[in-house]
């Protein structure tokens, strides 16, 4: 399983996916597999091929699963320099690829999108991948969509998808670059090729590529597997977006290479959740702390499904949240630790037949090499806390274009950084103490304030503005402003909201803003 073709390239008549739409649809693992192969042909014969990225602005849907399975799987070639740590010029392998001091590498890149983003958001994603084609819901077109404008901005082609009965629909609206780029024919993947590219939000305020292979993702996909000891007899309800690592991996790709299947709603439904997951004969979620404070909210089903386990990963869970969920559903309940730059997960509580599970801990390295080390990255003795560092098949080499960054972010022995201050006690377990990199981390998004400030600096009316985290009962961390205004300048709550709201996305909205003239906005966002 190197590649992700190799993973999910199945004739079966196993259910692979069920849209739990009126009536549900089901979807087998040939049919999944057939559609993919006509979308990438579709691909192909547009032109994506060698030095092709597809940007894919969709909610969770069939349309972004086949679009992102066909993307990663017809290959092309991006000339990308990567910078990390070691002497120059040693050659590399697989198992010490820390020695290289540089290395090009030819990637192939799927690279999905908030379709919750703004028109600048947009362009700033597809401007810095070169996007050669931006995929779109149907009607996005037609309603000049921001990410229909931003790809329009930078020549990147046009078209919509749609699902027309059992068939995805590839329609190409603008062809943008691809002018004249012709059939480019079907390709085949290496492992070594990156399948996937997501963006993570950095001190700095500019947002940094990640790009992930094709081992660094089937590594991560059977980690999962071995954790959770995932079956064909396995049935989970998505719940996180596939625009995420974290539903992207631990809660689609994983279960479906272990020959599991995976519900999949357009989005989250406190009130249809149960009723997906008991109706399609779900065993097992996985979900951010949010979205499992929601559920208890709610009084619990009668009778109780038998659940697996509950997986809760992408920001802290309490212990005591945690003692709640075992209570109220029934069902041993495994914190997990993952980063977008380890294709996800690095740690997690083994199920119960395998180990303890600690609240408060987010377990054991499960398929990495997990050690803390201080300033220098030297090893520090169990119980000291240092920072959490990694090391494995599944990290990524390194950020595309960003010698800095990559410089900063590696250890001279090839440790990845995580940014998180952390100790580790003597059976493994890892306790996360802190934040060494100031992010702000709403409900398993990670907020640069850097970012926040940088749009807020552009109103004419403010002269200063700091954006920090603020502790919030249901997400853990929300955003927080402060402003000074300019001399002889007035901004009302409703029309700062309001100018927010057309530049950033609505999740990065502040909760609380408060400037020089006392004003104070107080909004869920």
């Amino acid at each position: 399983m190197s590649t992700l073709a190799n993973a999910f390239q199945k004739q079966s008549s196993s259910t692979a996916i069920i849209l739990p739409k009126q009536p549900a649809i089901r979807i087998s693992y040939s049919d999944l597999t057939n559609q993919v192969l006509s979308f990438q042909q579709k691909l192909a014969d547009l032109g994506i091929g060698h030095g092709s990225a597809v940007s894919i602005a969709f909610a969770n849907s069939y349309e972004f699963i086949v679009s992102f399975l066909a993307s990663s799987w017809q290959r092309g070639y991006v000339r990308v320099r990567y910078i990390v740590p070691g002497p120059e010029n040693q050659s590399h392998s697989q198992e010490s690829w820390d020695l290289a001091w540089m290395t090009d590498q030819r990637i192939r890149i799927a690279a999905p999108l908030n379709p919750a983003y703004k028109q600048s958001e947009f362009e700033f994603f597809i401007d810095d991948l070169s996007s050669s084609l931006t995929l779109v819901p149907k009607g996005a077109y037609a309603q000049d969509a921001p990410a229909v404008r931003a790809a329009r901005k930078y020549k990147a082609a046009i078209a919509e998808c749609y699902l027309n009965g059992s068939t995805v629909v590839l329609d190409v609206k603008e062809l943008g670059k691809l002018t004249g780029k012709g059939n480019v024919g079907l390709l085949k993947a290496n492992p070594d090729d990156t399948a996937l590219v997501l963006h993570t939000s950095g001190t700095t305020g500019r947002p940094k590529a990640v790009p992930l292979t094709h081992r660094n993702l089937t590594r991560t996909i059977q980690n999962i597997i071995n954790t959770y000891n995932l079956s064909p007899s396995d049935r989970t309800l998505l719940v996180m977006p596939l625009f995420h690592v974290h539903g992207l991996l631990a809660a689609f790709l994983a279960p479906l290479a272990s020959g599991g299947s995976v519900i999949v709603p357009q989005k989250f439904s406190t009130s249809e959740f149960w009723r997906d997951f008991i109706t399609y004969k779900a065993n097992w979620y996985t979900a951010v702390p949010t979205i499992h404070q929601i559920l208890l909210k709610s009084p619990p089903p009668s009778p109780k499904p038998n659940i697996r386990f509950i997986r809760s990963c992408s920001s802290p869970l309490s212990p005591s949240v945690h003692d709640r969920l075992e209570k109220a559903f029934g069902a041993p309940v495994l914190e997990a630790y993952a980063m977008t730059e380890a294709a996800h997960q690095m740690t997690s509580n083994p199920l119960p037949s395998r180990g303890k599970r600690i609240p408060g801990s987010v377990g054991v390295g499960q398929g990495v090499n997990v050690k803390i080390l201080d300033q220098n990255g030297d090893e520090l003795p169990i119980g000291k806390e240092g920072e959490i560092c990694i090391k494995g098949e599944n990290v990524t080499k390194g950020y595309l274009n960003n010698e800095k960054a990559n410089k900063e972010s590696f250890t001279k022995t090839g440790f990845f950084r995580t940014g998180d201050q952390g100790k580790q006690d003597a059976d493994g377990y890892i306790y996360i103490t802190g934040r060494i990199k100031e992010l702000i981390n709403k409900g398993g998004e990670k907020i640069s304030p850097i970012e926040i400030d940088n749009v807020l600096a552009q109103h004419p009316a403010i002269s200063e503005a700091v954006s920090f985290a603020i502790d919030d009962e249901i997400y853990g961390q929300d955003v927080g402003v402060a402003v000074v205004l300019k001399d002889g300048q007035n901004l009302g709550t409703q029309e700062l909201t309001a100018w927010l709201k057309e530049r950033v996305a609505k999740f990065k909205l502040p909760r609380k803003v408060k400037s020089r003239l006392n004003l104070e906005f107080q909004g869920r966002g």
